[in-house]
């Protein structure tokens, strides 16, 4: 019978937890912030655990419609970049905008959702 394990969301809520309810409120100074620091790079693992997926398919979609054609989605991103450098897309191009714009919130909502105004976004650990 294979062995039943957590979840890792599971296994980071429980770590972070522990970080911010037990171990957090007895330290002070450099411990303290290297704690933070701790409990806040789990937070971005479960994040991206969380968002990538679903992010990784939006932005293969978003690049399908600007390229023309389906591919795999870093391929598809070598391409645009190429067809950038190239000259062929123009940088103002309204569909280029709103990928760039979508990536950049992206990758926000997984690196530091509050720079976006998002301090609710799965994962963020809870301030106090």
């Amino acid at each position: 019978m294979p062995a039943i394990k957590p979840d890792a969301r599971a296994l980071l809520d429980a770590a972070i937890d522990y970080l911010e309810r037990e171990l957090l409120p007895g330290l002070a100074g450099y411990h303290r912030f290297q704690c933070r620091v701790t409990v806040n790079v789990l937070a971005q693992v479960r994040r991206e655990l969380t968002l990538a997926p679903g992010q990784a398919d939006a932005e293969r979609a978003r690049l399908i419609a600007l390229l023309g054609h389906p591919g795999e989605r870093d391929a598809l991103s070598r391409e645009l970049a190429a067809r950038i450098r190239a000259g062929d897309l123009a940088l103002d191009d309204p569909a280029l905008l709103d990928h760039l714009r979508q990536s950049l919130v992206e990758a926000l909502r997984i690196n530091n959702p509050r720079w976006i105004g998002d301090p609710e976004a799965p994962g963020e650990p809870k301030r106090g």
